[in-house]
């Protein structure tokens, strides 16, 4: 019914650079927030950063200054500009979208599959 693709993860050194994509796909009528949450190895997954609109983002106190979340409503897109990687941004990145389907009458939370993301010191 819906789907969220992610591309983009991969290995870099720290101090670089890396950016991901989120595509939503399917029967969607409307997309509420979209954001990015991370995974790290024996740890809970936390909130990266998630975008409503342009002028309503939040981003966790660890990725400040660094990441930078945009989305393209016109292709159902969000993406995650991630400078300055640290070692400890190392985990899956896991792409949420709030969406309502054009079959439902409620929206609900949609999870892509994770792209994994490692940092090398």
């Amino acid at each position: 019914q819906v789907q969220l693709v992610e591309s983009g993860g991969g290995l870099v050194q720290a101090g670089g650079s890396l950016r991901l994509s989120c595509a939503a796909s399917g029967s969607i009528f409307r997309i509420n927030t979209m954001g990015w949450y991370r995974q790290a190895p024996g740890k809970q997954r936390e909130l990266v950063a998630v975008i409503l609109s342009p002028g309503t983002i939040t981003y966790a106190d660890s990725v400040k200054g660094r990441f930078t979340i945009s989305r393209d409503n016109a292709k159902n897109t969000v993406y995650l500009q991630m400078d300055s990687l640290k070692p400890e941004d190392t985990a899956v990145y896991y792409c949420n979208a709030v969406i309502r389907p054009w079959a439902a009458s409620s929206f609900r939370s949609w999870w892509g599959q994770g792209t994994q993301v490692t940092v090398s010191s």
